[in-house]
């Protein structure tokens, strides 16, 4: 239940994040002893001397990453007992690292699968997705344009036969949006691109991954105009959401924003949820936020 507290410097009251949701949260991962191997497939689009000294290409935007464990450690119990400090009771992950599938194998009351996707190889992008929904179950379908080799637009047609065949799988597609934090070209994200794909797919649930910036205030703009389309948080410090994202969510897109963390990519669930508590988020868009909009949404 939600409670409520004064806000800092101010004579009003704001409600304090409840701690018995049972969170979702739309964007988990394993520690690993070998955390550098997860991103080889960005390195041969990257050029510049920085990103190749970087463990994860992004790490310039963040701060203590905690993805390193040592290599008798359990991956799939470090991330279980971060779920457990923090009220987390389901984690997506993505199915292609052994950690995950044993996770899913072991724990199917805590993670729900999903599939990351490049769609340049268009045929066998889609059998591939077909062949991993028959094996796993999946709950989404996931992809980073700019990260695909080469960059793919939101909006291009490479990417329309990945898109019917969520509509026919029942699957919603989280792509990123905004400026790629990898040093890497990020028209292909452009949050425009999203109007054309809502249009021609008015049936296609979208998630926008990765705040959307500069453009997160067309992406509320599209949102009031496209049914189907969603925004979720990863990759963000609670601290640093963005204003237009949290004012939309407080008023007509309580339904429309969902939580998403990014543990151990580059944020610590205890940071993550630390912050969360300063959040100004109004008393009914919380269960909403943490928990019921990705019931909804990836049918969990």
């Amino acid at each position: 239940m939600a409670r409520w507290r004064r806000a800092p410097g101010r004579t009003t009251l704001r409600c304090v994040m409840p701690t018995d949701i049972g969170v979702i949260d739309l964007m988990i991962g394993f520690p690993s002893a070998e955390s550098r191997e997860k991103y080889e497939y960005l390195r041969r689009n990257l050029r510049d001397a920085g990103s190749a000294e970087m463990e994860m290409p992004a790490e310039y935007m963040f701060k203590d990453i905690p993805d390193h464990k040592e290599p008798e450690d359990d991956a799939v119990a470090l991330t279980l007992a971060a779920m457990d400090r923090c009220g987390v009771e389901i984690g997506l992950v993505g199915i292609q690292s052994d950690a995950a599938k044993r996770a899913l194998r072991e724990h199917p009351d805590r993670f729900a699968p999903s599939l990351e996707v490049d769609p340049n190889k268009i045929t066998a992008t889609v059998r591939q997705i077909r062949e991993a929904h028959e094996e796993w179950g999946l709950k989404a379908v996931t992809t980073f344009p700019s990260g695909c080799n080469p960059p793919v637009p939101v909006s291009d047609r490479r990417y329309y036969p990945i898109y019917q065949t969520c509509i026919d799988l029942d699957l919603p597609i989280v792509a990123n949006a905004g400026i790629a934090g990898p040093r890497l070209p990020s028209d292909v994200q452009d949050v425009m691109h999203f109007d054309q794909v809502c249009y021609d797919f008015p049936e296609l649930r979208i998630v926008m991954r990765h705040g959307a910036e500069p453009w997160e205030a067309l992406a509320v703009k599209l949102m009031l105009k496209w049914p189907g389309l969603h925004y979720m948080t990863s990759a963000f410090a609670p601290k640093y959401y963005p204003q237009a994202i949290i004012d939309y969510a407080n008023t007509r897109g309580a339904d429309k924003v969902l939580y998403a963390g990014y543990f151990p990519m580059g944020l610590s669930l205890d940071r993550i949820f630390a912050e969360l508590a300063d959040v100004a988020f109004r008393d009914h868009v919380w269960p909403k936020f943490l928990r019921e909009n990705a019931q909804r949404v990836f049918r969990l």
